[in-house]
C-alpha cells in the first residue's frame, strides 16, 4: 500500500512539474494573445478595454499584407525545394555507400547546426561576392539551406525505421527499382516527407535572423514585426500579427508531430 501511495505521489509530482514547464513556455504566448484584444496601443496591465479594432487595422495595413504574402511565397517555394532535394539526399545517404558519404551527411546538417547569424553573414558575403542582388530569390535560397535539413532528417529517420525486407521482397517478385520505389518505398516514406515539409514551412515562415542578412529591401512578416517593435510603432497591430504567426506556425508543427509516428500504414 505504501509503495502504491509513493508511486501516486511521484506521478503527481512529475505531472505538476510538466504543467509548470508548459505554463512557463506558453505564458508569453498567452499574454500576447490577450494583448491582441486590447483597445490601447500601449501595453499596460490590467487591460482597460477589450476591442477587435486592432484586427481590422492589421488586415487593412498594406505593409502587413505585402509582408505576409512575401513570407507565404518564400516559405512555399523553399519548402518545395527542400522536399525534392532533402528527400533525394536522404535516399542516397540511406541506400548507397560511397567515398565521402559521412562528409556529405555532415555537410547537409551543418546549416541548421550553425548559429543563424553565422549562416546569414556567410550567405550575405556569398551573394555579394557572386554579384547577386538581395531579393526574394536570395531569401528563398537562404531558407532552402535549412529547410532541406528538416526534410532530410525526417525522411532519413523514416528510412532507418523501415525493414529492408519489403524492398527485397519486391525485388524478388520481379519489380525493378522504379516500380519498387513507387509501390513500396514512397508509400512508406510519404508521411515523413509531408511531416518534414510542414516543419520546413513553419520554420521558413517565422525565420528572422538569416532573413535579415539576405532580404535587402524586402520585408517579410517577421521582419515587419521586428521593425515595428524596434521603433515602438503599431504595437496593437504587432500583437495581432504575432498571434497570427503563432497560429500559422503551430498548426504545421502539430500536424507534423501527428504524421511523424505514421509508418505508411505498415507495421513491423
Amino acid at each position: 500500500m505504501g509503495a502504491r501511495r509513493h508511486g501516486l505521489v511521484g506521478r503527481a509530482a512529475v505531472t505538476a512539474a510538466a504543467l509548470l514547464v508548459l505554463a512557463f513556455l506558453l505564458m508569453p504566448v498567452a499574454i500576447i494573445a490577450i494583448y491582441a484584444f486590447s483597445d490601447s496601443s500601449v501595453q499596460v496591465w490590467p487591460i482597460a478595454k477589450f476591442s477587435l479594432d486592432a484586427f481590422g487595422e492589421a488586415w487593412s495595413n498594406q505593409e502587413i499584407r505585402a509582408a505576409f504574402m512575401l513570407s507565404l511565397g518564400v516559405a512555399t517555394i523553399a519548402t518545395a525545394i527542400a522536399v525534392v532535394l532533402g528527400s533525394l539526399l536522404a535516399f542516397v545517404i540511406d541506400r548507397f555507400t560511397f567515398f565521402g558519404r559521412d562528409v556529405v551527411s555532415f555537410a547537409v546538417v551543418l546549416p541548421i547546426a550553425l548559429p543563424g547569424i553565422v549562416t546569414g553573414i556567410a550567405l550575405n558575403s556569398f551573394f555579394s561576392f557572386a554579384g547577386v542582388s538581395l531579393s526574394m530569390l536570395t531569401i528563398v535560397i537562404a531558407h532552402s539551406t535549412f529547410c532541406i535539413v528538416i526534410v532530410y532528417n525526417n525522411v532519413l529517420a523514416r528510412f532507418r525505421r523501415l525493414p529492408r525486407s519489403f524492398v527485397e521482397a519486391s525485388t524478388d517478385l520481379g519489380a525493378d527499382s522504379m516500380v519498387t520505389f513507387q509501390k513500396v518505398t514512397f508509400p512508406m516514406i510519404g508521411s515523413a516527407i509531408v511531416a518534414g515539409a510542414l516543419l520546413a514551412f513553419a520554420l521558413s515562415f517565422d525565420e528572422v535572423i538569416v532573413t535579415t542578412f539576405t532580404a535587402g529591401v524586402q520585408t517579410t512578416l517577421p521582419l515587419w514585426i521586428f521593425g515595428a517593435i524596434r521603433l515602438g510603432q503599431h504595437l496593437n497591430q504587432v500583437n495581432v500579427v504575432v498571434l497570427a504567426v503563432v497560429i500559422i506556425t503551430a498548426l504545421p508543427v502539430f500536424l507534423s508531430q501527428r504524421l511523424a509516428g505514421d509508418v505508411g500504414g505498415l507495421h513491423k
